[in-house]
């Protein structure tokens, strides 16, 4: 693989307990938030806010049955950190963005205010893009703002299915992750009254999965310490991986109308292209352009 492309690999542990009636995901995405941190350039409390948004994302897409499907969720709380966007693929590979990186906000009790920063004065919005006619989405309104709860509230609705959502983002003193995680429970349908008690009691006892993480745990030990039956089931590659690239922003600029290319050659400074993902700059030429639209005008 390319020595450009930053994969940031981690994996993503998916197993069963109790007898089949609990599933869990479960990953460690102190580097995949990392890359995403260092990208955005983003200050303590916008980092853990698109952090956790990506981490959930992520364990999203490892549902996915293939390769060319997408997953997309997007917190509109209107806070001050803006719409915060991630990203995730049936192969692995997760992106995403924050509308204003330079949050820093703190609770009075010490911790990173992320609900302050998302707002929740808005929505989230889930869109499972099949490659069918149309996307799946599913909207609810933000509970909190602090992605956990926000997702456990969605999948309670829009999929029907109770879940615990355990997502963090520690931060280090000069700015950089310490530690990132999630842990997602579910019911199955045929969970018993005492398989749901079960699941409660280790909701009630659950430490933050980034602050195990930071203690050196693995999410195998994580994922065992709560349910001791846990059957491992398989593990999914997850990395940060934006897939821009000169050709793809080219083939974007054919979707223009004619109008449009033929105003921005004439106007001669070609045309210039930012990435939201990954912050990369593409520079197209008054030439580039006009072979752009010769192409689209040959078919």
């Amino acid at each position: 693989m390319h020595e450009e492309i930053k994969e940031m690999r981690k994996q993503i542990v998916i197993a069963e307990a109790l007898g089949g009636s609990v599933r869990i995901h479960a990953v460690d995405t102190t580097d995949i938030v990392e890359e995403a941190r260092k990208l955005h350039h983003c200050m303590a409390t916008s980092a853990a806010a698109l952090g956790r948004t990506l981490t959930v994302t992520a364990i999203m897409g490892s549902d996915l049955k293939n390769i060319y499907e997408k997953v997309t969720c997007i917190f509109n709380g209107h806070g001050q950190a803006g719409t915060v966007l991630a990203q995730a693929d049936g192969s692995g590979n997760v992106k995403g963005f924050i509308g204003d990186p330079s949050i820093y906000l703190v609770r009075e009790d010490g911790h990173l205010d992320v609900g302050k920063a998302i707002g929740t004065n808005g929505t989230l919005t889930v869109t499972r893009d099949m490659g069918l006619k149309d996307p799946f989405s599913g909207m609810v309104n933000i509970q909190t703002g602090e992605v956990g709860d926000d997702f456990a509230y969605y999948y309670a609705v829009s999929e029907q299915t109770p879940s615990v959502v355990n997502v963090g983002v520690l931060v280090n003193p000069d700015g950089s992750i310490l530690a990132a995680g999630g842990f997602i429970l579910q019911l199955l349908p045929n969970a018993t009254e005492e398989v749901i008690s079960a699941c409660e009691a280790v909701a009630a006892k659950m430490r933050p999965v980034s602050t195990l993480i930071s203690e050196g745990m693995s999410i195998g030990d994580i994922i065992h310490m709560y349910f001791e039956d846990a059957n491992i089931l398989e593990h999914k590659d997850v990395r940060w991986y934006c897939g821009c690239s000169h050709e793809h922003y080219k083939d974007a600029l054919a979707t223009l109308s004619d109008h449009d290319l033929q105003e921005m050659i004439k106007d001669g400074k070609g045309a210039d292209i930012h990435c939201q993902y990954c912050n990369k700059e593409y520079r197209f030429t008054p030439e580039e352009l006009k072979e752009v639209l010769e192409l689209k005008q040959r078919g």
